[in-house]
């Protein structure tokens, strides 16, 4: 399954030149950190949902190339705090910020490129892309902290997995939807349509990257890292809930004590399985994709509808 670059190749090619030009400093310590960060960028999945958006209700225009670039901006300075709290050493394959510059710096600089993209918006009065993507920032923090807090006592509850998710990664997929549509149109109905749509590719493209902790033929043996950080996913919530008890006190102990024993975490990766847990956690990550294609089926058929619909099944049906 392909990106639908093509369709939106001109303003991705005018997005990372401004976005260069969004995170430059007066400091060339930061201007060094800043030269890093923009090298190892991913897929720019946000930017192109944030352009799609716009394309599908409306003309790009500079609020859009300024929306695309708050959203990498507090996508960006989330990762470096990620890393931070995570004790992470690596990110997409390379050295963290983290890793090179160690925990002052990495937070300072998760802070500057925070307020870079408050006052790249406050400073062209884009104040309701501003508050759609405050509010996703808000629900991030939300998130995590709910999923730390939930990972202490093993909270099973299948509708405490979907408010975190929904508030940690889904909240700034749906805000780019909405600030991406808002920036074509300025119409408020365009806004929550698409934010809702954003929100439920955000809750599927979430739970497939759940699924790849037990891994499937196309990439390798399962990692177990989910269950080493005794994070709740849908396909353990789903094992545990519906297990004997003894398998159930003997899962939990695991996650618990034994996170690190690679032959304990095996024998919960298999026990998922053996329940049902994948199958299940697949058919919930479709349902989502589904009610996300329904929403989008709302606008008429284009060319542009019918990229953002292959980016829908580029989310779930990715290999990594």
């Amino acid at each position: 399954m392909q990106l639908p670059v093509n369709l939106i190749e001109e303003e991705l090619q005018i997005f990372e030149a401004k976005f260069k030009t969004a995170v430059n400093s007066n400091v060339p310590m930061l201007d060094r950190i800043m030269r890093y960060i923009v090298k190892r960028k991913g897929k720019q999945l946000r930017p192109m949902f944030v352009f799609l958006s716009a394309k599908l209700c409306g003309p790009v225009n500079e609020s859009t190339y300024r929306a695309a670039s708050l959203v990498e901006l507090l996508h960006t300075a989330t990762l470096v705090h990620d890393d931070v709290v995570d004790d992470a050493a690596e990110r997409r394959g390379f050295f963290s910020v983290y890793a090179l510059w160690k925990n002052k710096i990495s937070v300072l600089v998760g802070d500057y490129l925070l307020a870079k993209g408050l006052l790249l918006s406050l400073d062209n009065n884009d104040f309701r892309i501003l508050q759609l993507l405050s509010e996703a920032v808000r629900q991030m923090s939300e998130g995590e902290l709910l999923q730390l807090e939930k990972s202490r006592t093993l909270n099973l509850d299948e509708a405490v997995y979907y408010e975190i998710i929904r508030n940690k990664t889904a909240s700034l997929l749906a805000s780019a939807c909405a600030a991406g549509a808002f920036s074509a149109s300025g119409k408020e109905e365009d806004a929550l349509r698409l934010k809702n749509f954003g929100e439920k590719v955000g809750i599927a493209f979430q739970i497939k990257d759940d699924l790849f902790d037990y891994a499937g033929d196309n990439i390798g043996k399962p990692t177990g890292n989910d269950i080493k950080e005794k994070k709740l996913t849908l396909p353990l919530i789903y094992t545990l809930n519906n297990i004997d008890k003894p398998t159930r006190r003997k899962i939990i102990y695991i996650v618990k004590h034994e996170n690190n024993n690679r032959t304990k975490v095996d024998y919960v990766i298999q026990a998922v399985k053996d329940i049902g847990g994948i199958d299940y956690t697949v058919r919930r990550m479709q349902e989502y994709k589904t009610e996300a294609l329904n929403i989008l089926h709302t606008f008429p058929e284009s060319e542009i509808r019918n990229g953002f619909e292959q980016l829908v099944h580029y989310v779930t049906d990715r290999k990594y």
